[in-house]
């Protein structure tokens, strides 16, 4: 398929030049946890020679033939499962994100996601999953349970743009100030973000980006399609574009 070849390369080349996002063996993608880089810029190396593009395709066509396995074992409904969701529900078109509130690349994601979902909202449905890096960000499990809670009211994006603004603030202060500040029942809220069930449903998405063998974050699904950290959130439109053409009768 052309489109598939145009998407290996596209994902493939994008990876290798703009190694940008976080990776739990304490190596991030980009140039360790303790690097001092900018998130918002995409430090770009030099350019991949033939025989990288080509190792990055056979790494690329093996991470998808066992997401596809994974993809092959469920229906549509148990992937999304009760993951909070944006754009349409009907749309044939799903883009996951796998992501950790305290990553910082996974902030300057949601920037150009939430201006993806707005513009080109009625093509897909957004799907977000966590994938809280515990062995380096200590707060990453605590975050995503609190916005678990602030979901159980219906106020999960609010609280989730919230997180990622104040990411330097990551704490208990923050997570009661945030829900305080939109509104939330503080003592549904507290009970919410404390119980077995919020630790059970961050549990649930890391134990699927563990069966599809995610390695870092942000890390992305289009159409069931691996696109890794490093491959630029802005250029999604386009990749859409290909895919829907694939689509199309």
């Amino acid at each position: 398929m052309a489109f598939k070849q145009v998407f290996i390369r596209t994902v493939t080349t994008a990876a290798l030049v703009a190694l940008v996002g976080c990776a739990s063996n304490s190596t991030p993608t980009d140039q360790g946890p303790g690097a001092q880089a900018d998130p918002t810029q995409q430090a770009e190396g030099p350019a991949p020679s033939q025989a990288e593009l080509d190792a990055a395709e056979a790494d690329w066509r093996a991470r998808q033939d066992e997401i596809n396995q994974v993809l092959a074992s469920m229906d549509r409904g148990t992937f999304i499962g009760s993951s909070p969701t944006k754009g349409n529900a009907t749309a044939d078109v799903v883009l996951v994100k796998f992501s950790d509130f305290e990553c910082p690349f996974c902030a300057v994601a949601a920037g150009h996601m939430k201006a993806f979902v707005e513009e080109r909202g009625d093509e897909v449905l957004y799907v977000y999953k966590h994938l809280p890096l515990n062995s380096i960000h200590p707060e990453a499990t605590p975050a995503a349970k609190a916005s678990w809670a602030a979901a159980q009211q219906d106020q999960f994006w609010i609280y989730h743009n919230g997180l990622f603004a104040n990411q330097e603030r990551l704490g208990d202060a923050l997570y009661q100030e945030l829900a305080e500040q939109i509104g939330l029942d503080m003592e549904q809220f507290e009970r919410d973000r404390t119980s077995e069930a919020a630790q059970t449903a961050v549990d649930a998405d890391l134990a699927l980006a563990e069966q599809l063998q995610l390695r870092g974050t942000p890390s992305f699904l289009m159409g069931g399609l691996l696109i890794p950290p490093g491959v630029p959130p802005e250029s999604f439109g386009e990749l859409l574009d290909n895919l829907k053409a694939t689509q199309t009768p």
